[in-house]
Formats: structure tokens, C-alpha cells, sequence
């Protein structure tokens, strides 16, 4: 009797408190700002990534009812993990009643409201970075020429001088483009300074690819590598010298939605050996406009030796069986895995395929058997390859293995597929496929880095 009356009252008062909050106007400054400053800011202001800044009123008004639409219809903010699975640190999905608030705002007439109820405005470091750096590394600069959209630019590697004039614990690494429209990707390494190096010289091979701009099959590729003349000189892909990456540390990747990797939340660090160089990746797609790309790596970092070691790796790019036949909707990849060979815990994970991605899941298995899905993303999307910061470190302990699904589209029914005829390979350009898993870790100290995991097939990117 008391229970129901106490839940009546409940009710009735929160039917009230409901009321009371609708009852009044929805006003950007009061209601919308808080939720763009929380959610949507990181992206949506200048130099970053989205096309319109929502920093002001004035800038955010225009779209109003273009959010309305994105938010309902759960496009915007871009987040793909299934929440049954793992509870994320940086989740930028939005609850219901921060979609009703920007839905009744934008049919309301988006106000403004007083000036008085705007919450401060965010603080955000100067020149685009998403956290101020104390080292900045820059790329070269790459001329992207005004060629049909997805012309084919292979890959190029370019290795500059590191400046580490002392061994250094980098706590966070954030890669920026200076030209977004056509930066599909840009990668980083640390590798041991070698006698001979070219510096600043970009090296790429002119790869064998058919009239669709398809490379051919992977028995039959090659990889240019340097040599002292400065030529370079054709090598088996599975040659030793074909990876420059050899004994890298720190292999951190831009992607559309990725772009800081911060160990700073877990007490962590990578060591920089004094003297190591940098090895850049890039990978351009033209857009009809020439640009010119000005890449920085900045890093923040720290002069104590902190707790636990960062390690950030994939497992592979695809393998020798990876072959998606012609109209196939639902192929499974052959899983990827990786064994730990030391006490872990795991706080960061990153799908990456290209166009026919369909879904990736991450699980542990443990050494008594026992499995646990820490990652699903079952609607993968290409345009925004996320990583997932988990809000607690994951406990990995030695024996465990990182085992990784994935599943592709081929099919007609896969509406950024570009021939749905074609049999798909492992390859560079969005047209082909890759499977690569990335991940991050954290181990003792005490642990050496270069043994804490099995190297990944496709190279290894830990510190």
C-alpha cells in the first residue's frame, strides 16, 4: 500500500518536474550549447575536421534543422559500438532527451536565449591540436594534385629526423593533416636512426593495377626500398628490408575520427630512444583540387618515468587467404589474434577496413577458456573510424589472446560499393579491402615492450 502510493507520488512529481522543464522556450545558449560543448565541438569548430563550426550561435542556426534530422536519425554524433558490450570513456552518443532538447529547439524556431545562461566556453588548444603539445615534428610538404576523386596516389613513406636529444616518454601523440579534403590517412613511427638515411625524400612504388586501379594479386607484388644512391631498388614484399618499420615503436594512425592517441588517463608512456628518426606514411585521394598536405605530429611529454609502458599495435592488414569473392554479402575473414605474453590491460581499440566493411568484434580469451566480447561494432562505417577509449582498463592477464571478427559486404546491397563484381584482395586504396585491427595496451614497467605481445603479422607498432 505504501509502495504504490510512494510510487504514485513519484510519478506525479515527475510528470510535474517534466512539465515544468518543457513548459518554458528551448534556447541554444541555456539548453543546445552544453550539449554541442559535451558532444560535438571537437569536431564542429575551425581546423578540424567537419565542414561548420558550432562554437557560435550564429554558426550553429543555419543547421538547425539539418541537426535535428542527424540526431534523430542517429548519425550524428558518430558512434558505433553496440552498448551491450563495454562501456567507453569518449562515447559521443547522445541520450534521448538531449535529442528531444535539439529536436524541440530546432522546430521551436531556434532561439537564442539570454547570454547570461551560456555556459563558458570550452577550452580548446590553439592551431586545431585537441591537446596542446610541447613537441611538434613536421611532415613534408606534399603537392595532392587536381585529379578525378579517387585517382590513384600510392602510398608514400618519408623518413625525417626525430630531434629526441634525449631519451623521452611521449604521453600522447596527435597526427594533423593541413589538408583534410584529401587526407585518407597519415601514419607514424619511431625507428632507430640508420647510417645513410634519405630524409625528406618520399619513396613509393608504382604499383601494377589494372584499368579499375586494382593492384594485382599479392603473389605477385613488390616494394621499393631504399638504398644508399638514393634509386632505391624493387624487393619481394615479404623481403626483410621491405618494412623501414623494422624494431618501430609507436605506429599511431589519422583517420576521418581518429586522431590524438593520449596514454595520459592510464598513467602511461612511450620511451622515444635519443636520436630515433620518424617514418611517415601518407596516403592522399584526390577531390578534383589541388592542395598542398603539411603534416605535424605533436606530442606531449613527461620527464618522470611513468607507471606503466604504452603499447599501440594492430594485428594485420588481411592475410595470404583474404579474398572476398564477387557478390558476397556476408564474408567472414579468416579472425585475427594475438597472444600476450605478459600481464596487460587493454584500453583502446580501432577497427579498420575500407569500403566493404560490414563489422569488427574484439574478444578475450582468457587461459582457463573463458571468452569475453569487449568491442562490437556491428554497423561499420568507413567515413569515421573510431577509437574506443574503454572507461576502465581491461585486465589481460599473460597466456590471454586478443581473437578479432570481421565481416565484409561484396553485395549490390552495399551502397558504397564500388564493383560488387570483383574479386577483392587485401590492398591499399579504399577500393581494396584491409583487415587491421589496432589496439592498445599498458604493462608494468618492469616489462619489456618488445615481448609483451606476439608481433602482429602485418608489422608491429608498440612502443
Amino acid at each position: 500500500m505504501y509502495g504504490r502510493l510512494w510510487l504514485a507520488g513519484l510519478v506525479a512529481a515527475g510528470c510535474t518536474m517534466a512539465a515544468d522543464v518543457s513548459s518554458g522556450p528551448v534556447t541554444y545558449n541555456k539548453d543546445v550549447l552544453p550539449i554541442l560543448q559535451k558532444h560535438c565541438q571537437e569536431c564542429h569548430r575551425p581546423g578540424n575536421i567537419a565542414p561548420m563550426s558550432f562554437l557560435s550561435y550564429d554558426g550553429t542556426r543555419p543547421w538547425a534543422k539539418a541537426m535535428k534530422s542527424a540526431v534523430a536519425s542517429r548519425k550524428m554524433p558518430p558512434w558505433f559500438a553496440d552498448p551491450k558490450y563495454g562501456h567507453f570513456a569518449n562515447d559521443r552518443s547522445l541520450t534521448p532527451a538531449e535529442i528531444d532538447t535539439i529536436s524541440k529547439w530546432a522546430d521551436g524556431g531556434a532561439a537564442k536565449g539570454e547570454d547570461k545562461d551560456a555556459p563558458a566556453p570550452r577550452a580548446f588548444a590553439e592551431n586545431g591540436w585537441t591537446t596542446k603539445p610541447d613537441l611538434i615534428a613536421k611532415g613534408i610538404s606534399y603537392k595532392v594534385p587536381a585529379a578525378p576523386p579517387l585517382d590513384v596516389i600510392e602510398w608514400i613513406d618519408v623518413i625525417t629526423p626525430g630531434g629526441f636529444q634525449e631519451d623521452t616518454w611521449v604521453t600522447s601523440l596527435e597526427i594533423k593533416p593541413s589538408a583534410l579534403g584529401v587526407t585518407h590517412h597519415v601514419c607514424t613511427s619511431f625507428i632507430p636512426h640508420r647510417e645513410g638515411v634519405q630524409y625528406n625524400v618520399p619513396m613509393w612504388v608504382d604499383k601494377r593495377r589494372d584499368e579499375r586501379g586494382v593492384e594485382v594479386a599479392p603473389s605477385e607484388r613488390q616494394v621499393l626500398v631504399s638504398t644508399p644512391d638514393g634509386k632505391g631498388k624493387l624487393v619481394d614484399r615479404n623481403a626483410p628490408e621491405a618494412n623501414i618499420r623494422n624494431g618501430s615503436i609507436g605506429f599511431i594512425c589519422y583517420v576521418p575520427g581518429r586522431a590524438l592517441h593520449d596514454f595520459r588517463p592510464f598513467h602511461a608512456a612511450m620511451l622515444v630512444p635519443k636520436g630515433w628518426d620518424i617514418v611517415w606514411q601518407l596516403h592522399y585521394t584526390p577531390n578534383g583540387q589541388e592542395a598542398t598536405d603539411t603534416p605535424e605530429l605533436g606530442m606531449t611529454v613527461t620527464r618522470q618515468a611513468p607507471a606503466r609502458i604504452a603499447i599501440e599495435s594492430f594485428t594485420g592488414t588481411g592475410g595470404p587467404d583474404f579474398k572476398i569473392p564477387p557478390n558476397e554479402g556476408n564474408y567472414a575473414a579468416t579472425p585475427h589474434q594475438v597472444t600476450f605474453f605478459a600481464d596487460a590491460e587493454l584500453v583502446w581499440m580501432s577497427p579498420h577496413m575500407h569500403l566493404r566493411g560490414k563489422d569488427m568484434t574484439y574478444k578475450i580469451v582468457y587461459p582457463n577458456g573463458e571468452s569475453s566480447i569487449v568491442l562490437n561494432v556491428p554497423k561499420y562505417d568507413f567515413n569515421w573510424q573510431i577509437g574506443y577509449e574503454v572507461a576502465e582498463p581491461i585486465k589481460i592477464p599473460k597466456g590471454s589472446k586478443l581473437v578479432v571478427e570481421a565481416h565484409y559486404d561484396n553485395s549490390p546491397n552495399n551502397k558504397f560499393n564500388p564493383n560488387p563484381n570483383q574479386t577483392v584482395y587485401e590492398g591499399n586504396m579504399t577500393w581494396e579491402e584491409m583487415f587491421a585491427p589496432f589496439f592498445a595496451i599498458t604493462v608494468d614497467k618492469s616489462v619489456d615492450p618488445q615481448k609483451a605481445v606476439t608481433p602482429p603479422a602485418g608489422g608491429r607498432g608498440g612502443a
